[in-house]
């Protein structure tokens, strides 16, 4: 099968704290407006965090994408998943199948993954009726909204998928490992069409493991916008977000075809581990790992440094966030003077662990095909080992063409990956 296809974004569906829609989301980007909020229900459980990220996602809304009969079979990650999945592929100029409808798009796959999808189910349901010895109380529908694969199968259904139907899950990385996967499925032959992307819900129980290890940040419960800090001198930990991010792939001779609009072109992708050696732990990332995997990813895009004209960094408001920075210098192989511009999207939302990856891809699009990029909140007080690259901190909205970006996430295990997505240009 040929490698020469080339694979392009036509449809784009987001559900965060800062919008649903392309549109709402879009003018948040580019607002700088956060979706982070004071929840009230993380004081009252004791968590040293009070504040995330959690869409504005009503049952009015839900009712609007789901049957009310469906509904009681999907937990928070499906239902966000779902409504992403089925805005991308409307976004693509699709029309919904109806249920009764036997037509299969056999040409079509979906991988849409999740880091800790389920576990509103398993803390609120399966785990009290097994306890409580009432497991024939627990309903019929509690395996296929705990099973791994649970978000990519209800959007199977939903949208009568007939390819490649999987979820997948690598940590932080997951929503864009999902897309690099789907990206190469199109590319060398095995499906024309994919949804790609990554849902995380907002469960304490899928939260409450991060607040234990210290690793949020706590000192801003009282001022939740500001609490999200990457790049900051003061960041003090992440803020957990929620939500989901799904991208429509599709073939470009399809598209042509069809005469859809075309945001943006993936011309390269590369995922790698760093194996937990040299300085690299279940936690913490292998540098040399993370450069080999940009390096990897400039290298099957064929692009030199300075064709990068913007990165849309992992940056997640922890310590790691100078040592981020550092690996995209060493990687490029560029002076400070030199650097792309970088931002930090989690600024806005959070970090949402699977949903963090797809979610800050659909941002990157936006930008990309918009021409501006958003500005980084809260990094007024840039850290000492990043202060050399300020000039290249996006700290105000700027309106500006965009021809290539990079964007990354590194994840728990060890695990990178990196995209770079090109403008397209007929």
């Amino acid at each position: 099968m040929s490698d020469n296809r080339r694979v392009v974004v036509t449809g784009l569906g987001v559900i965060t704290s800062n919008g649903h829609g392309i549109e709402e989301f879009t003018s948040a980007l580019r607002n700088g407006k956060s979706g982070i909020r004071f929840i009230s229900e993380l004081q009252e459980l004791n968590f040293a965090c009070h504040v995330g990220g959690i869409p504005l996602a009503t049952n009015e809304i839900f009712s609007k994408y789901f049957s009310a009969e469906a509904l009681l079979a999907m937990n928070e990650a499906m239902r966000y998943a779902g409504i992403a999945s089925i805005d991308a592929w409307k976004d693509a100029g699709l029309e919904v199948p109806e249920l009764d409808d036997d037509n299969v798009h056999w040409d079509t796959g979906a991988i849409i993954g999740a880091g800790l999808g389920g576990m509103d189910t398993i803390g609120n349901l399966v785990v009290p009726k097994v306890n409580e010895k009432k497991v024939k109380r627990m309903g019929s529908t509690a395996v296929e909204q705990t099973m791994g694969s649970s978000v990519s199968a209800k959007i199977g259904g939903l949208l009568a998928i007939g390819n490649q139907l999987t979820s997948n899950s690598s940590a932080c990385n997951t929503g864009t490992e999902a897309i690099i996967d789907a990206y190469y499925k199109i590319k060398h032959g095995y499906a024309d069409k994919m949804l790609a992307g990554g849902v995380e819900g907002s469960s304490p129980y899928i939260w409450g493991g991060f607040d234990a290890m210290k690793v949020l940040n706590s000192s801003s419960n009282d001022s939740p916008e500001k609490a999200s800090r990457p790049m900051s001198a003061s960041s003090g930990g992440f803020i957990p977000g929620s939500g989901a991010g799904v991208l429509y792939l599709e073939l470009l001779e399809s598209a042509e075809k069809r005469g859809a609009r075309i945001y943006a072109e993936i011309i390269g992708g590369a995922l790698n581990c760093g194996g937990q050696r040299m300085g690299g732990s279940m936690t913490a990332p292998n540098s040399t790992s993370v450069q080999r995997c940009i390096k990897t990813a400039m290298g099957y895009a064929g692009i030199k440094s300075e064709d990068i004209d913007y990165i849309n960094g992992h940056l997640t408001g922890t310590m790691a966030d100078p040592r981020e920075v550092n690996n995209w210098a060493k990687a490029l192989d560029v002076s400070p003077d030199k650097f792309p511009y970088i931002n930090s999207t989690k600024s806005l939302i959070g970090h949402c662990l699977g949903a963090a990856g797809s979610i800050e891809s659909v941002g990157a699009i936006l930008q990309l095909y918009n021409g501006f990029i958003h500005k980084s909140i809260n990094c007024e007080d840039l850290h000492e080992e990043i202060k050399p690259y300020a000039a290249s901190v996006v700290q105000q909205t700027i309106e500006t063409d965009i021809n290539i970006l990079a964007k990354a996430s590194f994840g728990f295990g060890d695990v990178n990956g990196c995209l770079i997505f090109k403008k397209w240009k007929k």
